[in-house]
């Protein structure tokens, strides 16, 4: 109604010079000599006069992606298609512009940076309205969604359902005819109800938005409410997402759906986020691009060569051998090239496959294998000892879990710092016999 105003009285006196002719036929009461143009926006947009707030919609995300300027298109041809959409996305404007053209909407301002439109619709981080003027941006809907490590080397897509408000096409978001509308009573239009509280001697003041208009400050009748919508504007739609898992993806990375969140009347849509996070494995662990398994051997293939199958995470059967003549050792890494995770967006570059071995020896031997050990292997460096010497104690060892030693080191601790004066000290922890 401003921007109307504004042409009326610009219209009125810009086309009347002083001697009440130009572009009038010398009276007051003459026609204009030409007529409005409220078919430009339109064409630019490849839409018609009646197109749906939705269809206005979906044809400026076509055709901004394809003119974008980061994208190779047209930067005037941008502007253009910004423009027409500012203009026809907004209901005063797009009324304004249909009973008068360009010329009405002319000292409504400068307009919205087709640029920072193009963020906000698309979900470019800033804020719709914070250059002032404009709509603000509805809040976004973050999911986490597990995936597996074997959906990280491959690549895969899922299928996510959301159930999300869209502006009702029959109100087209206003929840019933417009001239229905009126300013609630019980906040005055305000959209918040002040609460004022006596506490002793002080006053305490808060705010709540206003249940009746849903924070609006506008209600309608309810004999007027839109039927199909039952007056909130909205209406809950069932859509599908594909999210793409593409190869080599970080862990808690983030796939967004830009402008799919919630509508609401006055708002820029939010965006869906679903944030993927990695599931722990039962054989690979994953670091960066790189992928670590342990693996068992016996000790007698530590010392001869070992060969075993890893099923990889595509299914692939890995023949891991060891080199000819080498010994491996407890806690050796051996690593098998270009196996490990694909990397992201350059998924034919792979990290590597680390195999941590761990060499299983035998519980005892007997006399016998003992012998037949001694005579394979080099002989231990000889310790002249006389174990018939009285002056010799002669100790066993027996085998202890990590866990006890553990234990102990933390209860002998624990007792050092003990400064409360209790002197009775840790219990010890004996070593477990066989």
């Amino acid at each position: 109604r401003v921007f109307k105003s504004v042409y009326i009285v610009k219209m009125f006196f810009s086309s009347m010079p002083f001697d009440m002719g130009g572009g009038f036929d010398g009276r007051m009461g003459g026609r204009m000599s030409r007529e409005v143009d409220n078919k430009k926006l339109y064409e630019i947009l490849e839409v018609s006069q009646e197109a749906t707030l939705s269809e206005i919609k979906k044809a400026y995300r076509r055709l901004a992606i394809k003119h974008h300027p980061d994208k190779g298109g047209d930067q005037e041809k941008f502007k253009e298609v910004s423009r027409a959409y500012e203009v026809l996305s907004d209901p005063e404007k797009r009324k304004i512009y249909d009973e008068y053209g360009e010329e009405g909407l002319e000292g409504g301002g400068g307009g919205a940076d087709p640029v920072d439109l193009f963020d906000v619709i698309f979900g470019g981080g800033r804020r719709a309205g914070s250059r002032g003027g404009g709509k603000r941006r509805g809040e976004d809907l973050v999911t986490h969604l597990k995936v597996t490590l074997e959906q990280i080397y491959n690549g895969a897509v899922r299928k996510m359902a959301i159930n999300k408000d869209t502006i009702c096409a029959d109100c087209e978001g206003v929840g019933g005819p417009k001239d229905a509308i009126q300013y609630c009573e019980l906040c005055q239009g305000q959209g918040v109800r002040v609460q004022i509280r006596q506490i002793g001697p002080m006053v305490q003041q808060t705010q709540s938005p206003c249940n009746p208009c849903k924070g609006t400050g506008k209600t309608i009748p309810v004999t007027k409410q839109c039927k199909k919508c039952s007056g909130s504007g909205s209406v809950k739609e069932r859509k599908v997402l594909e999210v793409n898992i593409d190869k080599g993806i970080p862990n808690h990375h983030k796939v967004t759906f830009h402008g799919e969140a919630d509508e609401k009347q006055g708002e820029i849509p939010g965006d869906v986020v679903f944030v993927l996070d990695e599931q722990e494995h039962s054989v690979f662990k994953r670091k960066g691009g790189d992928l670590f398994i342990e693996k068992d051997i016996t000790l007698v293939e530590a010392l001869t060569g070992f060969k075993f199958i890893i099923t990889h995470l595509d299914g692939r059967k890995l023949l891991v051998k060891s080199n000819p003549g080498d010994i491996t050792k407890p806690s050796d890494i051996k690593c098998v090239n270009n196996e490990g995770m694909p990397t992201y967006k350059n998924p034919f570059v792979k990290g590597h496959l680390f195999v941590i071995i761990n060499i299983i020896f035998p519980d005892k031997l007997d006399s016998k294998t003992q012998d037949l050990v001694k005579t394979l292997l080099p002989a231990p460096k000889a310790l002249n000892v006389d174990e018939d010497d009285p002056s010799i104690e002669i100790h066993y060892t027996s085998n202890t879990k990590p866990s006890e030693v553990k234990d102990r080191i933390q209860k002998e601790a624990y007792q050092e710092d003990d400064e409360d004066g209790h002197h009775g000290g840790a219990e010890r922890v004996s070593c477990r016999q066989q």
